[in-house]
């Protein structure tokens, strides 16, 4: 007889069951990680929520639908960051649910359910889904936009025509890689029967309507700033390079999604010191043009992206690692056969546990770890609220307003910036990527100037000497890390800009 443990049973009989549990557990473990390990946000997380409190058509930054979200996440949970973490995580969780309700339509819940638990141990769904940005909200969308065009293009339904155009206009709102991305259905859509008889009727062109209905004030803002023009092209000096950077974020890739890799090799034949006895989950026979367009949406992202990052020499795979990876567990589960045997039970379970956990492991240590071997600090170890609150209450006592801007150190004023009066981010290097305040209005309304101050003396660095030369430097303020270790103390020098008047 064979013996199939709890989980292979609870796969077969419980798949939703399994899904809910794992995708919740895994979206905990990362709302609660950086709240306990993290004393200010990660990344660019900081620049996202003082772009989003402006509540600007367009930025710099791209599309304004992830910094609005901040921001109201941020609000919503009485200005605490853990609102936004939350909000990464749902990002998460409806990614999931799209795939899992993708792949049950195509090869049963069961078969749908293994899909989504290859696809969790990709590292790209891990720490970097806690940044909240363009490149995470865009990975629910995606998976929406797959998900739905299935449903019109593979199973002929019209009714999924509405929520996709929202989805495809949403997405539009998000990230500046959305043309690019929905290239990809419309091309696999022309180059199907199917997908052409789809197209071939009226639902398309009241899609059309509701997308651009949606995007229509972005687009407004996007012929004002005359932004329409891709970037240079490389020169042949830079091809060798680029070539070699596009190379390293495939290579990226691979090694993200190195978890799928181990499982299914600890789950082969060889491995098996039983191969007679392994439990067989069963599916009922895929459609071919299921197979083809789980294959082509696994390798066409990942691919085209990559290239298209080398060309234009960009620091990340177009759309995002969780794009170009989203459908790889699908994937492999579609290539497996109608019959996936699950060999050596307690070694699958033990090394996709170790898969899932090994990234907040990771982080946990190397917040606690890291400040004892090295005296370098880890950007989330500044203590953000400390920060924000300080510089806040001085500027309020001493002109008895609260603190409309701040500028300086663009990584400080960040942080300063989710204060409780929320002041302005004023990026005075580049004063053209913060149009809501200029130097004029700084000057006039006032303000906080800060730096990291190299010694107890606090003195400017030269650049910021040249911007605001009548400023007088205060005394320099320390600040503990959360941990402090072998880290030299942390002394930020500030200056404060009166307001006319005062």
């Amino acid at each position: 007889m064979r013996f199939a443990s709890l989980i292979i049973e609870l796969i077969r009989a419980r798949p939703r069951l399994v899904f809910w549990l794992v995708v919740s557990a895994q979206a905990l473990l990362w709302v609660l990680a950086p709240v306990l390990f993290f004393a200010s946000p990660p990344g660019n997380l900081a620049t996202v929520l003082a772009y989003g409190h402006e509540y600007q058509v367009g930025t710099d930054l791209g599309p304004p639908l992830a910094f609005w979200l901040a921001d109201i996440a941020f609000r919503a949970a009485g200005g605490h960051i853990i609102g936004v973490y939350v909000l990464a995580q749902l990002c998460f969780v409806v990614t999931f649910y799209a795939l899992f309700k993708l792949g049950r339509s195509m090869v049963g819940a069961q078969h749908a359910v293994i899909a989504v638990l290859l696809t969790s141990t990709i590292t790209a769904f891990a720490e970097p889904g806690v940044e909240f940005g363009p490149l995470v909200l865009a990975r629910p969308l995606w998976a929406l936009v797959l998900w739905h065009g299935w449903e019109v293009i593979g199973r002929g339904r019209r009714s999924a025509w509405f929520a996709l155009s929202i989805e495809i206009g949403l997405l539009l709102l998000t990230t500046v890689a959305a043309p690019v991305l929905l290239l990809l259905p419309i091309g696999f859509a022309l180059t199907t029967a199917r997908g052409r008889r789809a197209l071939w009727s009226l639902d398309p062109l009241f899609a059309l309507l509701v997308v651009a209905v949606l995007v229509l004030p972005y687009g407004i803002w996007l012929m004002r700033a005359d932004l329409f023009a891709l970037p240079p092209l490389p020169a042949p000096a830079d091809l060798a390079p680029r070539a070699w950077l596009g190379a390293g974020l495939l290579g990226g890739l691979v090694l993200a999604a190195g978890g799928v890799v181990l499982l299914v090799l600890l789950n082969t034949r060889r491995f098996d010191p039983r191969p007679d006895d392994a439990p067989s989950v069963l599916r009922a026979p895929v459609d071919p043009l299921a197979r083809r367009y789980v294959y082509v949406f696994a390798l066409a992202p990942a691919l085209l992206g990559c290239v298209a990052a080398g060309v234009f020499g960009l620091p990340h795979v177009i759309g995002g690692p969780g794009i170009a990876l989203l459908m790889v567990g699908l994937a492999v589960v579609m290539a497996t056969g109608d019959v996936i045997p699950l060999r050596r039970q307690r070694v699958l379970r033990t090394a996709w546990a170790a898969l899932v956990a090994a990234p907040a492991a990771v982080v946990m240590l190397g917040a606690i770890v890291q400040p004892w071997l090295s005296p370098t600090s880890l950007p989330t170890s500044l203590p953000a609220k400390d920060i924000a609150r300080y510089f806040g209450e001085s500027f309020e006592r001493r002109t008895g307003r609260p603190l409309p801007a701040v500028a300086g150190d663009p990584e400080l004023a960040s942080l300063i910036a989710m204060g409780a009066s929320r002041p302005h981010l004023f990026l005075d290097a580049t004063p053209s990527r913060t149009p809501w305040v200029t130097a004029e209005s700084f000057r006039e309304h006032g303000g906080i100037v800060v730096w990291r101050a190299a010694d107890t003396a606090g003195k400017p660095p030269p650049d910021i000497v040249a911007r605001f030369p009548e400023i007088v430097p205060e005394l320099p303020r320390p600040f503990d890390r959360l941990i402090n270790g072998r880290q030299p103390l942390l002394r930020i020098g500030w200056a404060i800009v009166r307001p006319h008047g005062r």
